[in-house]
């Protein structure tokens, strides 16, 4: 075997081992439960375009897992990748056909809640959310991002939502895409095993899909916006807003609407709620 073929080997890291299909289905697949299949693959392009183009034939709680992704793509179409195992690479598909259509834009903020609790119940690590989907840990004294959320409409009918999400577990400090970048094990995760942090993370998922669910999509009654907002860095600080048609607003980010929305209060006494853009945190975190 020549060294190339060594570094293409699938167990040439022993650090990052495959994850555990088997178990995996064992754990998570049950009667009357939310999870109906769950498919891993060595690599594929992007997990949220693989569960996309099956949308219609798949029933709802679909999960596909890649070891690598190399074409996964974050909002605003960035492109997003990492060696192979060293994060979580995932997607679902969700079917929340008696939730009103308005209310489908919190699913992105829900599972950023999901995930968070998920990984704070396993791994011990503080999981923040910066608004509308990253995730963000602490590396040092520096805030660092260590996964994203992207959710999108599916399906010919859009009845469906395939949510993808991409979480840095055991990404080492000379792997980092960006200086701002982090991981689980260099936040101090007391478990970079991820066979126990999926299961935790779509354990958690189910969990709170279902009480949306219940509630109809109420963000109160659900007690999702509450969560949310007891999760999110932005709030408190003051923000850039970078919104579609080269527009730009500032101000402190001071409250999440009923709709999902990032309100901000600008220098002008305005509030204004932000629905889509690109948030920069100007301000330290309180």
């Amino acid at each position: 075997m020549t060294p190339s073929d060594a570094e293409d080997n699938r167990w040439s890291d022993l650090g990052r081992p495959p994850l555990n299909a088997a178990s995996l289905r064992r754990t998570l697949l049950r009667e009357g439960g939310l999870w109906t299949s769950l498919d891993v693959v060595p690599a594929t392009g992007s997990t949220n375009t693989d569960l996309a183009a099956r949308a219609d034939e798949l029933a709802e709680g679909a999960v596909l897992v890649a070891e690598e992704q190399r074409a996964g793509r974050g909002r605003l179409d960035r492109q997003w990748s990492a060696p192979a195992r060293s994060g979580l690479f995932f997607s679902v598909l969700l079917k929340p056909a008696k939730v009103p259509v308005e209310r489908w834009g919190w699913l992105p903020l829900l599972t950023g809640v999901a995930v968070a609790t998920g990984l704070s119940r396993v791994a011990g690590v503080d999981t923040a959310l910066k608004w509308p989907n990253d995730l963000l840990v602490t590396v040092g004294e520096e805030e660092r991002k260590a996964g994203g959320i992207l959710a999108e409409r599916a399906g010919a009918s859009g009845a469906g939502v395939v949510i993808g999400i991409g979480l840095n577990v055991t990404l080492r400090a000379d792997e980092l895409p960006v200086p701002t970048a982090g991981s689980l094990a260099l936040a101090g995760a007391g478990t970079t095993d991820r066979d126990p942090l999926l299961r935790a993370v779509l354990r958690s998922l189910e969990q709170w899909y279902g009480v949306w669910r219940k509630a109809d999509g109420d963000p109160a009654a659900s007690r999702l916006q509450e969560a949310y907002a007891a999760g999110c860095a932005t709030l408190g600080r003051r923000v850039r807003a970078e919104l579609p048609g080269d527009r730009a607003i500032m101000g402190e980010a001071v409250a999440v609407d009923g709709d999902g929305r990032l309100v901000l209060a600008t220098e002008q006494g305005m509030q204004e709620p932000v629905g889509a853009g690109d948030i920069i945190h100007l301000r330290p975190a309180p």
